[in-house]
């Protein structure tokens, strides 16, 4: 299976990462850092820091990383924990990764300071990377997450909104992060510029594709799989791409979603429709060019190791697996 294998290229990465995070977000307050070890413990696929393994290993044409590669796949994933914790305080999501999410077991206040926390101790080991280069382009995520948080709130239940408003929601989001962790690992690996931005259209397209398989999954699959409510984004108005196509043909989906799900069988009743349509069809369609696009950029890359290039190609076909 391409899951299990893809992660047994990066296992003792991974392993050390884990190893690594507690002591990194270790905060002097009990509160906050019993939040931090939450959090971690609650694990996740660590898919973000595997993809920067997968291109430093393949950028540098060996199995051994750089420790400064080390470092910035731990600091991806700190990065994307937090906007995890900010993400469940807006949409008060009561489970993630199948644990209590930190706001419901400690409080709202405390959450936003243990994301507030991790945001800070993420600046803090990036600038302690001395790469200027580096740090100019992963600092950018976190605008570009705040940005993309704004974007979603000034547009719930907005039926007005195209799919290309959609996609651009979705790399400030999601695709912003692993494109510059993406770019951030081979400039640590001192590859040309044109390899540097080939790297980050890489990680874009299949941050792209992970998000739109994300919500895919938010209509199709279950709590259990997903490790928070299903139907959740669009209880809470925000329109995703099996959405918009099944827009196209419903109108009483048009009618239910404008009343902003006012009876209690409205959400259950929109799934039905948007599954019954071909919405979900062209949504994968959608995250499957995203999907390919990746593979091809990746591809093209000939000075890159053919043998290691090789698990950034399974790494995409594990993200649009997901649905399958």
């Amino acid at each position: 299976m391409i899951p299990s294998y893809v992660f047994s290229l990066v296992e003792k990465d991974l392993d050390n990462l884990n190893q690594n995070l507690k002591s990194m977000v270790g905060a002097r307050h009990p509160i906050l850092n019993a939040a931090s070890e939450h959090l971690f413990s609650a694990g996740g696929k660590r898919l973000r820091p595997a993809i920067v393994i997968l291109i430093a290993k393949a950028t540098l044409n060996s199995n051994i990383i750089l420790s400064s590669h080390q470092r910035l796949a731990e600091i991806t994933e700190i990065i994307h924990t937090a906007s995890l914790v900010h993400d469940d305080v807006i949409d008060d999501c009561i489970t993630r990764r199948g644990v209590n999410t930190v706001h419901n077991l400690f409080s709202t206040k405390i959450a936003v300071l243990a994301g507030d926390f991790l945001f800070a101790q993420s600046s803090w080991y990036l600038a302690n990377l001395n790469n200027l280069k580096v740090v100019t382009t992963i600092s950018k995520v976190i605008t570009d997450f705040a940005e993309g948080e704004v974007r979603q709130g000034l547009i719930h239940f907005d039926l007005t909104i195209s799919i290309d408003e959609y996609i651009e929601k979705s790399f400030y989001k999601t695709a912003s992060l692993i494109a510059a962790s993406c770019k951030g690992a081979a400039m640590l690996s001192k590859i040309n510029s044109y390899q540097e931005n080939e790297c980050y259209l890489y990680g874009k397209h299949i941050g792209l594709a992970y998000q739109i398989i994300d919500d895919i999954l938010d209509i199709i699959s279950s709590s259990n799989y997903l490790g928070k409510p299903i139907g959740l984004d669009l209880k809470n108005g925000n329109l995703t791409a099996p959405v918009f196509f099944a827009l196209t043909e419903s109108n009483e989906l048009k009618y239910i979603i404008n009343s902003e799900f006012e009876n209690e069988s409205d959400i259950k009743q929109a799934i039905e429709i948007i599954k019954s349509s071909n919405g979900l069809k062209k949504a994968k369609d959608l995250a499957e060019e995203h999907i390919q696009t990746g593979i091809n950029i990746i591809r093209s890359l000939r000075n890159i190791n053919q043998d290691k290039y090789h698990g950034l190609v399974l790494m995409a076909q594990y993200i649009l697996q997901r649905i399958y």
